[in-house]
């Protein structure tokens, strides 16, 4: 199993995630993929978000690390620049691929605990402290 960065992106009380759909299978993951050789977490999700959402993002801070079918690593994230939306990764250009659909949209933080969200873990912490802090 490879290493995974990913961001948290959060802007008015709601959360950057990709709605996915996958053999029937409906799930939400937060942006992010491998990391390619050479790259540390934080470059591939700065690369990651691009290619998914179509937005350029600066690295705040970790968020958490857990493991799930490899190493993942998750960071608060913010938008620099971009339209959201916008990503031209490759699971955009192959739909026959096999690997079902991507589409990104913002959810309001309060209903993290009701979708299925993977890894569950790391939607469970940010709804714990975005409850707490006023995370925003």
């Amino acid at each position: 199993m490879r290493t995974r960065g990913s961001a948290i992106i959060i802007q008015n009380d709601k959360v950057a995630v990709i709605k996915r759909v996958r053999n029937g299978d409906v799930y939400y993951v937060f942006p992010g993929g491998g990391v390619e050789h050479g790259e540390t977490p934080e470059e591939a999700t700065i690369r990651e978000a691009y290619e998914e959402l179509g937005v350029v993002i600066s690295v705040i801070a970790p968020f958490i690390e857990v493991a799930y079918n490899g190493r993942q690593v998750y960071f608060l994230a913010q938008i620099l620049k971009g339209e959201f939306g916008t990503g031209e990764g490759e699971e955009f250009q192959n739909n026959g691929n096999g690997r079902g659909t991507y589409e990104p949209m913002w959810i309001d933080l309060d209903l993290l605990s009701t979708l299925n969200i993977k890894p569950q873990e790391v939607a469970e912490v940010l709804h714990r402290k975005a409850a707490g802090t006023g995370l925003n």
